[in-house]
């Protein structure tokens, strides 16, 4: 069967969670790897997590642009070269002579890492819609909620064959293969016939028009800082599993499979209530989830005499089953604000996402990892500003739909007068 009949929603559950494991990977599996790194380029705990940093940045910057060129282009090709530049990436920072490269190369990383998950939500939707598209979504995020726990347990043991290097390794050996899947298995979403082109002026423009919608500033900041309040924890996992809770490099399961099944049982519930229960009731279960684990961090952190598994790290399931709640319905609501501009609103949102996402792991995370009241304090700050964002959101809804209201109930007399016979 060839790529122009094969049925496009086939493999995509598949190829779309292992695009998206990329990120997981690329963060939380060089973790166990910061000491050996620090060790060998003589560099100090604040410029390892720059290893996060200009990942970070690299990857928010270049999401403002991977979305346009699949509108450009096609789904297929940007997905397809991104992976390839990734690989080579990945091989540069496996024979990485000293720290500076190693930095160069994540930076290269970053900048090609962010293709599968930007136009992968534009693929969902080109495919997809309504509750189908949110079982999707879910789906997806279902699976690649499982990489953070995964990618650390892969990182130790590949230093124990390897060192540090073996897990830039097995991240070009993954890509390499990803590269092949997606060349063989993806089916182009976008024709040619709805591609828009390529140039500043208008992508720039459209951008603009973006920018310009007044739902989407709720919509985005709710669905970016939602999860930064749980990233704050995770950008922090090198310090608080060594330094707090006092584990080796095989306690990072402690602070990962709690997140991770938050958040795989969230996207799981949220796949099952698609269709059934409104969006806003769905973003509003994971509010109180989210809501209820920062005040059990709270608590737990000022009545312990010191952090201690599994107390510390278990409430942090309940925040990811809020975020993996919301984020499906979040993401679906931003990108039906703009049905010809799907791939262009993706990046957007993801530039500001991973922009905040790099500000947790380069400042707020070495402000706040020196204890665990500062690290609750932090994402129950976080929470409430994603909160209040989705107030703002709801607010927004709850007026247009009365001003709709009133126009239809005001235009029925004046439609019934036409209609009467002079």
């Amino acid at each position: 069967m060839s790529s122009a009949t094969r049925d496009p929603r086939r493999y995509l559950p598949l190829l779309l969670a292992a695009l998206t494991m990329i990120g997981p990977f690329s963060i939380d599996a060089i973790f166990p790897g910061f000491p050996d790194i620090g060790r060998d380029f003589q560099v100090s705990a604040v410029g390892l997590q720059q290893l996060l940093s200009v990942y970070l940045m690299a990857y928010a910057v270049m999401s403002l642009f991977h979305g346009a060129l699949s509108d450009a282009y096609g789904r297929k090709p940007v997905i397809v070269i991104a992976m390839a530049i990734y690989t080579a990436a990945s091989i540069g920072a496996a024979l990485a002579p000293s720290f500076a490269v190693l930095l160069g190369c994540r930076v290269l990383q970053g900048l090609s890492g962010g293709a599968g998950i930007v136009v992968g939500r534009a693929v969902v939707r080109d495919t997809m819609q309504g509750e189908e598209a949110q079982r999707m979504m879910s789906k997806v995020m279902m699976i690649f909620g499982i990489a953070p726990a995964i990618a650390p347990i892969v990182g130790a043991w590949l230093l124990g064959i390897d060192g540090w290097r073996g897990i830039f390794w097995a991240l070009s050996a993954f890509t390499v293969a990803l590269t092949l899947a997606v060349g063989y298995l993806l089916v182009e979403s976008h024709p040619e016939e709805r591609r828009t082109v390529f140039r500043p002026k208008p992508l720039l423009a459209g951008y603009g028009r973006i920018v310009r919608d007044r739902p989407f500033w709720p919509l985005a900041i709710a669905g970016s800082i939602n999860f930064s309040g749980l990233f704050l924890y995770v950008a922090s996992a090198p310090h608080l599993i060594r330094d707090l809770l006092h584990l080796g490099a095989d306690g990072f399961p402690w602070l990962f499979v709690p997140v991770v099944t938050g958040m795989v049982t969230g996207a799981f519930v949220s796949g099952r209530v698609a269709g059934r229960v409104s969006a806003m009731r769905t973003v509003g279960w994971g509010y109180m989830a989210m809501l209820s684990s920062c005040a059990l961090n709270l608590l737990l952190a000022v009545v312990l005499d010191a952090p201690r598994v599994p107390w510390s790290t278990l409430p942090l399931a309940l925040y990811g089953l809020g975020v993996q709640l919301a984020f499906p319905t979040l993401t679906l609501l931003l990108l039906d604000r703009f049905p010809d501009q799907r791939g262009g609103v993706s990046s957007v949102q993801a530039f500001g996402s991973l922009a905040f996402t790099a500000l947790v792991a380069g400042v707020l995370s070495p402000a706040l990892s020196g204890n665990m009241l500062d690290l609750a304090l932090g994402s129950t700050a976080m929470c409430l500003i994603g909160l209040g964002a989705w107030t703002w959101y709801t607010r927004i809804e709850r007026r247009r739909v009365a001003r709709a209201t009133a126009v239809a109930v005001t235009s029925v007399p004046s439609q019934v007068e036409r209609n009467e016979p002079g």
